[in-house]
């Protein structure tokens, strides 16, 4: 059975392209207009709304709540707040990556966690004498994604509360009438929003931003112009850059937090006791990662000249790739392999997710990435540079 989320007539009505997707059995556009760049640059310079209703919500409540999450994620919820949210993820028993998401801290006693693949059961399983209550509520909530730098200015011009709203927190707010629940995360590396509402809502709310934003350049984008901006931001895609555990035929498939770079949400681990630390302790202890996780900046004259030699124009497609890509040493030894590329049109670069053995992770180390030029595989310069290789201050402020 294939879904509709709450906004599918709006987003069927404003999709020129009849391109749609499938994300999580739901119907999600690919692009709305001919030119997903257009859409992309809409991230990048002025605003833009992506629906994101089919992410899945786990609501999790109870005394025992942040008792329960501070065992099962990796980073410690306990400093989370009401009113803030975390990005994090979680692991199985051998310290491998089942999933990333973003908790949000409703109450002292309340969380939402969201997930884009299905996680219920799994975290159900580790319920064991907690007094807490885990319950799906995918389909109780509308998500947009209000992304790009006049996107403080829209959300603003309908609440003014908004002005002050810091990143990853997250507070109620009122948008042409309809209660809503706003927050400063997205998936873009950009400026931008959040809004969670009751689905009864949803058409109202996407009228009053549509209406708000149309002086400021906003217009609504798919699954590709989203896709093309988390590259640059550096943000982990499930079931491209890494595998979810539970899915994976063997450890080849599996990443430690370290090997994708989260790394930086373990901390010290201190004594908090939670699914998978003893075998993420081992591995920062021994410094078994097999990868660490950078990014790669291809060498534009390098490549250029390879096709050049084969009288061929360098080709420069924005499009996503996803699939492994090859990376060696100068030498030519393999040292590990990218899982997202694209020709950035911010950056003016060709850039890439990858992961490398780590003493080869440094920023500036060249390194090179495999391609096929005239039918035949080609190897061309790429450099390692810290992520996320677009990163505004904006993003922040």
């Amino acid at each position: 059975m294939i879904l509709r989320t709450p906004f599918f007539e709006r987003t069927n009505a404003a999709n020129g392209t009849g391109l749609w997707t499938h994300w999580a059995g739901h119907l999600v556009a690919e692009k709305y207009q001919m030119s997903e760049k257009f859409e992309y640059f809409a991230v990048r310079n002025a605003a833009s709304l992506y629906d994101t209703s089919p992410l899945y919500k786990y609501r999790i409540a109870g005394p025992d709540s942040e008792r329960f999450l501070a065992g099962v994620l990796i980073r410690d919820v306990r400093s989370c707040p009401p009113g803030r949210a975390q990005y994090t993820a979680w692991c199985d028993g051998e310290g491998y990556l089942v999933e990333d998401g973003v908790v949000f801290r409703i109450g002292p006693e309340e969380f939402l966690l969201t997930a884009a693949r299905p996680n219920l059961s799994y975290l159900s399983s580790l319920v064991t004498h907690e007094s807490v209550n885990i319950e799906d509520v995918s389909r109780a909530y509308g998500a947009l994604s209000l992304q790009g730098p006049h996107a403080r200015q829209i959300i603003t011009a309908l609440d003014p509360s908004m002005t002050g709203l810091e990143y990853f927190h997250h507070a109620p707010a009122k948008l042409g009438g309809a209660a809503v629940l706003v927050s400063r995360t997205g998936f873009t590396g950009d400026l931008g929003y959040e809004i969670w509402l009751d689905p009864d809502d949803a058409l109202q709310v996407w009228d009053t931003l549509i209406e708000a934003g149309a002086g400021r350049g906003l217009i609504p984008i798919g699954d590709t112009a989203v896709l093309m901006a988390r590259i640059e931001a550096g943000l982990l895609l499930v079931d491209v850059d890494y595998e979810p555990s539970r899915f994976a035929f063997n450890d080849a498939h599996r990443s430690t937090p370290a090997e994708v770079g989260l790394q930086w949400m373990l901390g010290s681990l201190g004594d908090r006791r939670f699914v998978g630390r003893e075998a993420i302790r081992r591995e920062m202890v021994s410094g078994a990662s097999r990868w660490r996780f950078t990014g790669l900046v291809v060498d534009w004259r390098d490549y250029d000249q390879r096709h050049r030699a084969a009288g061929l124009i360098a080709p420069k497609d924005h499009m996503p790739v996803t699939g492994d890509m090859m990376v060696y040493d100068p030498d030519g030894r393999r040292v590990g392999y990218a899982t997202s590329f694209m020709y950035s049109p911010i950056l003016q670069n060709h850039i890439a997710l990858a992961r490398v053995e780590p003493g080869l992770a440094e920023k500036g180390t060249d390194l090179q990435l495999e391609f096929t030029i005239d039918h035949r595989y080609q190897m061309v310069v790429a450099r390692t540079a810290p992520l996320p290789l677009f990163d505004p201050p904006r993003k922040r402020s």
